[in-house]
């Protein structure tokens, strides 16, 4: 690794970082206006304001904003963002069981997704104007305007209420078997999956059909490579970042999807709890699961333009 490279990936490192940063803050000023006051949700419309304070204050909630902040902070940099204000359990202790779950759904969906629209958006890119290439092209546009939402709710309607093959609501107690694994997670796997392996398609097929119209591989064309070698030995090594983006990209959309899936399947996982945690203004809880979305999707775009960085030939043999 060359010195461009290494300040090159230092400084998209550093710059996920002072976006991090960026966003715990938008994070903690945005609880100000959501309205609403925890004390008051936990005492209820007819407490009295001293007991509304005298609880705001044993929750440490009368102390200034920035102080809250920076205390709230150190506490996430050192592994413990607090207690829930509501349940008075670790913060962590919630998260861990609901955030396997979560994991495990989207790690499904891109097992899923990701081959499926590599092989379709490289075979589109391959035989780009053929039937074949339009008619995916027609598809993954009509897919990509549907929103996860309605996808899960037409799945339930055909799977669950007409046709019984699958349960309407989706839980990790009743997989028991692999069998039992595939009904659970049919549905809400399907309803992700739908408009990222759309996205996906389009992206890669772009990056490959960028590559297949370089000089490099209009040489070996002239030199008589076949078209799998064409693709396999000159197009995919140098489309590896663009396409690491679009997988990177693609995949972030999990992170606001998994939200819609898991409320409408009733699936316990930690994007379920955050809504649960939002409604009962449980600031720490929020705030906590809030940052995990955020520093996940910075992870998935960090990595893919590390990826794209290493992949170039130009900055490889400088």
């Amino acid at each position: 690794m060359n010195l461009q490279i290494a300040r090159m990936i230092a400084v998209r490192v550093a710059s996920a970082l002072a976006t991090m940063l960026l966003v715990s803050i938008v994070v903690f000023a945005a609880n100000f206006l959501m309205g609403g006051d925890v004390a008051e949700a936990i005492l209820g419309q007819s407490a009295t304001p001293e007991a509304v304070a005298g609880l705001r204050r044993a929750m440490n909630l009368d102390q200034p904003a920035y102080q809250r902040y920076l205390s709230w902070l150190f506490g996430l940099l050192a592994g413990d963002p607090g207690n829930s204000l509501i349940n008075n359990m670790p913060v962590l202790d919630l998260i861990g069981p609901r955030l396997s779950n979560s994991l495990l759904l989207a790690g499904l969906t891109a097992l899923v997704s990701v081959p499926v629209a590599l092989v379709l958006g490289i075979a589109a890119a391959t035989w780009r104007g053929s039937a074949f290439d339009r008619t995916i092209s027609l598809v993954s546009i009509g897919i990509v305007s549907v929103p996860e939402f309605l996808v899960a709710t037409l799945a339930v309607l055909v799977f669950a209420v007409m046709l019984h093959w699958l349960p309407a609501l989706s839980s990790t107690r009743d997989i028991d078997s692999l069998s039992a694994l595939l009904r659970v997670f049919a549905m809400p796997v399907l309803s992700l999956s739908c408009v990222i392996i759309a996205q996906m398609i389009r992206m890669t097929r772009a990056a490959v059909v960028d590559a297949l119209a370089s000089s490099y591989v209009e040489t070996a064309r002239l030199k008589g490579a076949g078209p799998v070698r064409i693709v396999l030995r000159h197009a995919l090594p140098n489309a590896i970042g663009p396409i690491a983006s679009a997988v990177a990209l693609s995949l972030s959309v999990l992170m606001g999807g998994v939200i819609v899936v898991e409320i409408i399947f009733n699936y316990p996982g930690v994007a379920k709890l955050m809504v649960d945690a939002v409604a009962t203004r449980d600031m720490p809880l929020v705030q906590t699961v809030a940052m995990i979305f955020c520093s996940s999707y910075l992870v998935l775009v960090t990595t893919a333009d590390i990826i794209a960085i290493l992949a170039n030939p130009r900055l490889r043999h400088r």
